[in-house]
This record gives structure tokens, sequence and C-alpha cells, in this order.
């Protein structure tokens, strides 16, 4: 078993060169065989074996330094620096992170989460070797979906400046997490099939090799742009750029990668080396539907099916038929997404009305001014995106958005904790970075049937609004409250006295079984059912001061600029003679893990909520020297 030989960095070096395919098998077995257990991204490492192979056996890690954008492939690398064991905890609380992490290993040299980041922190690498004046190495990694962003070509015309090597990867698969859109797309496909040019360069390379002086001439054909790139490819956009491009290669052939990478070490300035993949190689389901397998609940090996069947809608169903269904009442509603039409839920509107569906590539910043335009075209564009990822377009937002007050509706997808996929992806930051935005609107559903009625509230709306709503299933409780939304104002859904829970949006579930708790024992409770976290309903706070010794204000996100904080303010700004409880995620970065365990990680689970507001209720009462109970 050559896997067995592999056991830290560097180990695979020792591998003879006949093995190599072997290796590489044992690898895609090994990959699929723990991934179906814990869930991950399969499709897109599958793809990746053989190129990262070549990576470890052409460069000397952690000296040289390899960036690998969005992160989510480099699961080969951490099998090929010692890693193995890690697997059987893959994305799970306490256990070995699904993309790279600088604290989990010294061959992680950059944390990535994010796509289109490779190239500009490779360059910033580069700069710090130089100036320190060392000579590693240093290599990234880009996917062909990644650079539709508009951050990798900031940081292409940025390397097309440097004089010392500097290594890019473009891993085309032609499959991002959706199917690839765009020019870049279309150039690239060009490239691909372009086997004429490919063939005639060699071909013109060998003969004037053979003639007196060709040599000197092949040399000032590959140095002028004019030279025979721009005769047969047009606009060969790499070169063009200052950038020496190398490729098309098959990135499964091994033995044509080692001799690119070597190439590619000699050039003094950036190099592109354009390298061909396949996603899901190997794994005939993930072959056949890599979407399905970009990040992969666990699964089972000989169908590629999931192993626990989901029973109710989530949340991205709910909001798929609602935005279909108001597809069919206004024809002035539009949908965009950034490559995430399945993910979104945006799939069934794309297929129903599809000249009014909108895919721009992983390129949030330009979806959210797009969306401005839209508006101010006389269209409700409704972009639907995951929290971590809006906020790349914060000042889009603030910007292009809410300066003009354009009717732009955000339906905040994997808002709150969205578990496995860690720091980078918790969607607990959207209250606080949105809410400090004049003209925006915040609202956030305690289940189900409010996401229906409050983006049909939004598609109504003359302004910025922001719909945030969690990962996963629907919560159907609750159904028998339904009042009418009413513009900044909340829902009452028990009304007693003593404590009251102001809930937002998914916290509204947790507070329910916190009120159970607090009635076991005595205690009486309203719940409060916030809807609106900007403008937050100051009229109920005014009111359930009157009423109640402590205010508690619980949110998924985290406690600065949050919706606790404003609810504080504006007990103080009202000089209301009440305590105020901020039950909120801490100002800190949450790793990956389960989401019931991070929620008690975080102390927002209703056992830690219970406790903490009983020692408040407690002290708030000795504070006011009333009697207070203690059971």
């Amino acid at each position: 078993m050559a896997l067995e030989k592999i056991n830290q960095v560097n180990d695979i070096k020792q591998i003879p060169p006949e093995e190599y395919e072997q290796l590489a098998g044992e690898i895609r077995e090994f990959l699929i065989e723990k991934i179906s257990r814990t869930g991950g991204h399969l499709a897109s490492n599958l793809g990746v074996v053989e190129l990262t192979m070549a990576l470890h056996l052409s460069f000397e890690l952690p000296r040289d330094k390899v960036v690998w954008d969005v992160g989510h492939q480099a699961y080969t690398h951490k099998l090929l620096t010692g890693r193995k064991s890690g697997f059987d905890g893959l994305r799970k609380y306490g256990g070995m992170s699904g993309f790279p992490k600088r604290k989990e290993s010294e061959c992680d040299c950059f944390d990535t989460g994010h796509s289109s980041t490779s190239i500009s922190a490779g360059i910033g690498l580069v700069a710090a070797r130089d100036l320190l004046g060392a000579d590693e190495y240093v290599v990234s990694v880009i996917g062909d979906g990644a650079l539709t962003g508009g951050m990798a070509y900031e940081a292409l015309n940025n390397a097309s400046r440097l004089t010392k090597n500097f290594i890019i990867i473009l891993n085309d698969n032609n499959m991002s997490i959706a199917e690839n859109v765009g020019g870049m797309s279309e150039y690239l496909n060009g490239l691909r099939t372009n086997e004429v040019y490919t063939n005639f360069k060699s071909g013109v390379e060998q003969s004037l090799n053979r003639l007196p002086g060709g040599a000197h001439l092949a040399n000032q054909l590959k140095k002028t742009k004019s030279g025979i790139k721009q005769l047969l490819i047009p606009g060969m956009l790499f070169e063009n750029m200052g950038i020496t491009y190398l490729g098309p290669v098959d990135g499964h052939d091994i033995p044509r990668l080692l001799d690119v990478l070597r190439k590619a070490k000699r050039v003094k300035g950036a190099v592109l080396i354009h390298v061909l993949t396949k996603k899901g190689k190997g794994y005939a389901p993930a072959e056949r539907h890599p979407a399905r397998f970009h990040g992969a609940e666990p699964f089972e090996i000989e169908t590629g099916l999931p192993k626990k069947k989901r029973r109710k809608a989530n949340y991205q169903d709910v909001f798929s038929t609602c935005m279909v269904k108001l597809g069919q009442r206004n024809e002035h509603v539009v949908a965009i997404t950034a490559a995430m039409p399945d993910g979104t839920g945006l799939k069934r509107f794309k297929n129903m009305y599809p000249e009014r569906f909108f895919d721009v590539g992983i390129a949030e910043e330009h979806a959210v001014t797009f969306a401005a335009g839209l508006a101010a075209g006389g269209l409700k564009p409704i972009f639907a995106v995951y929290s971590s990822f809006l906020q790349r377009a914060y000042d889009q937002v603030l910007h292009d958005v809410c300066i003009q007050n354009l009717p732009v509706v955000f339906a905040i997808d994997r808002a709150g904790l969205v578990g496995s996929d860690g720091e980078t992806h918790q969607g607990i930051f959207d209250l606080s970075y949105l809410s400090a935005i004049p003209n925006m609107h915040i609202m956030a559903p305690k289940n189900k049937w409010e996401l229906s009625d409050m983006l049909k509230f939004a598609v109504g709306f003359d302004g910025p609004i922001a719909l945030r709503y969690p990962r996963g299933e629907a919560y159907d409780g609750l159904k028998e409250f339904r009042s009418p939304i009413v513009y900044g104002k909340s829902e009452v859904l028990y009304e007693e006295e003593d404590i009251a829970l102001l809930a937002v949006g998914s916290m509204v579930k947790t507070a329910e079984e916190v009120r159970r708790r607090l009635k076991e024992i005595g205690y009486s409770c309203t719940l409060v059912n916030a809807r609106f976290v900007k403008p937050i309903d100051t009229e109920m706070v005014r009111m359930l001061a009157g009423e109640h010794r402590l205010l508690v204000t619980m949110e998924e996100n985290v406690e600065c600029g949050g919706y606790g904080e404003k609810v504080l303010g504006a007990a103080a700004a009202l000089r209301l003679p009440v305590q105020v409880l901020k039950i909120a995620i801490p100002d800190e970065y949450v790793e990956h893990g389960n989401v019931e365990a991070l929620y008690e990680e975080v102390g927002i689970d209703a056992e830690s909520v219970t406790k903490r507001i009983i020692e408040k209720y407690i002290t708030a009462g000795r504070r006011s020297g009333e009697q207070v109970r203690t059971e």
C-alpha cells in the first residue's frame, strides 16, 4: 500500500514513480471512505489528487508555500502533510478543519475559506520573501470558478509587475459550485480546445531549431507579444497582461505536471499554469453530479445517496417556493445569485423564469451593484446570498444601494451558525454590519410561514431591506401565531410578567424552550418575536419595561452591534427602570462543529440561557431590594 508510506510531510518523495498511479487511486479510495462518514467537500478534492501530488513532489514544504484558493480542495494536501489520522474528526467539533489552517500545520501557509483570494495572498508572500532576502517558491492555486471574482483580476494586474518567480496554478475543471458563466468561461473553453495552437507552436519551435540561427528566432518569437499566440488565439489574456502562460496540461498526468512545474520554476516573474482537471474524478456519482458532492452530507458509497433522509422542508425549500409564486404574481421580480442557484434555492425560479434569473458568478460585489442598477431601472431585484459571502460586498451595499435608497431585497441565507465549514462561513455578523448602514432595514422570521410573509412584505417595500434566515430544517412550530407583518413592529406570542424574552428569528424556537423551563420552576415569562432588528420596536421595549423586571434579548449574531445593544440603547435613552440581559454570540470567531455543540460552546443553547436568566433575575431583584424567587 503506497498510502501507508505517507506519514509526514515530504514522505511522497520516497514513493517511486511507478507507484504514483497506485497512490492516487488509494488517496481517492481513502477520501471517499472518510467523507462518506463525516461529510465534506468531495468532488473538488477528487479532482486535484494528481495535481496535489505533483506540487508536493516538486516543492519542499513547509519551506515553499502553497496557497489554496477557497481551500476546500486541500484534503489531499492535508493527507500528504501527515494529517491522515485527523480525517476521522474532519469538520467535527474539536477536530480537523475542512480548510487550510495555519494553527493546524506549518504546511498551511495561509488560512482560506472564501474564493478569489489566493493570488493576492501569494503576491504578499512573494513580496515578503523578496524583502527578507529569502528564495522559497510561492504557488497560488485558483479555480476557474474563482477566476470570475474581481479580486483575482486586481491581483493578476499586480502580479504582472513581478520580476521574480511566482507560480499561479489555474485549476480548470469547467465546473465551480454551479455551472461556470460569463466571458472567462468562454475564454478558457477556447484555450482548452485549441490543439491547433499547441501543436503548431511545438512544430514551429522544432522546425526553427533545426535551422541555422533558428533557435534565436524561436526565442524572439516567444518574447514578442504579437507572436504566434496572438496569431492563432486572439487576446491571449494572461500573456497580454505580462504573465507567462503554460498549458493547457492534463491535470491527471503526473509526469506532464512535473515537467511543466520544472519549467515554471525557471520563469523570472509571474507564470500561470493552466491545468485541466475533472471534478469528482474516480467516483462515478461525483463525476455525474459534481454540484451535489461539492459539500456532501454523509452518504452511501455504493449509491452516493445521503445516509440521512431529509423529512422536512428546509428554509431554502420554502424560499424557493415563495420565489416561484412571487415570479408568477409580479413580472418585475428578478433573482440574482453569485454562483449558488442550488444552494440558495433559486434553481426552480431559474427554470421557470430564465430571462429574469441572473447568475453573475463568484462576484458578490458585482452582484450587489448589478442589483442596484436593476432597481434603478424599475425592477424588483432579490439577491439570494449566504451571510458570510455578503460581507464581501459591504461597500456596494452601503454606497450603491443604501445611499440611493434603492428597493433591493437581500435574502440572506445561512445566517447564524452554519456548523462544519467553520469560522470562514459562520453567518454571525450580518445584523451588526448591516445595522450600521442608514436606509437599511432588517427582518428575521421565526418559522417557515413567517419567511413567506416577510418575503412578500420585502418585495412590496420601497427601500433596501434584508431578510435573514438560517441553514437547515425550517421550523414549523408556532403556526397559530401569524399576525400581519407591520413595519418596525414585533409580535407578542405569550404575555405574562417578571421576565420578557425578545428573540430574533431562529432564536424564537430556543426562547420557547427557555420559557418552558422558566415556567416549570415558577417564573412567569413573556415571549416576543422581534421580527425587525432595524428599526427595533421601541414602543414594545417601553411597554415591556413597565411590566417586567428583566428584558432578555436573544440573537444568533455577535453581541457587538447586534439587536441586544439596540434594545439596551433604547432602554437607556428612554430612561426605563429595567435590567437588560443580552444573549448573543461572544465577539469572537466560532470554529467548525455540529451546530448543537456550537450553541453550547457559545452559550446560546436553552440550558445555558436559562441559567444566565435566573442569575441575572436574582441579581436584579437584590439591587432593587425586592424579594425574588430562588428555585
